[in-house]
């Protein structure tokens, strides 16, 4: 099973619960196409503080230029490979790869051949 298969399977566990991922349905993103994320731990769930998200982005197709004013990002990729535009620097992902955008900082995700899964973090919550 590669990593984000595992994902697909694993779950939230806290001490008052446990949420398995697959029982929560992927939404496509409202903007870009070919772009689908499930939202893991929302901003209701945290007071707002921090928001968690599995992305899944299809072969060859992108989150586009764009910036978060007042959310830190962090990606962490759990499958496949590609390229994300940080405040202007190309960076290469792949599996293990970590990377952070600071608020207000602008970039972008272009997924390769065979898609690209992150796990996405935002301080505070993005929804």
């Amino acid at each position: 099973m590669n990593t984000f298969e595992a994902f697909e399977q694993g779950a939230l566990v806290l001490p008052e619960k446990k949420v398995a991922f697959q029982e929560v349905e992927w939404s496509k993103h409202p903007t870009f196409q070919g772009v689908e994320l499930k939202h893991i731990v929302t901003a209701k769930d945290t007071e707002g503080a921090y928001s968690y998200h599995l992305v899944r982005i299809a072969p060859n197709c992108a989150i586009g230029n764009h910036i978060h004013a007042t959310q830190l990002e962090t990606h962490e990729v759990v499958g496949g490979e590609g390229i994300c535009v940080n405040n202007g620097v190309n960076l290469t992902y792949q599996v293990g790869t970590i990377s952070i955008m600071p608020a207000g900082v602008p970039h972008e995700v272009k997924a390769g051949k065979d898609g690209l899964y992150l796990f996405a973090k935002f301080f505070p919550a993005l929804c």
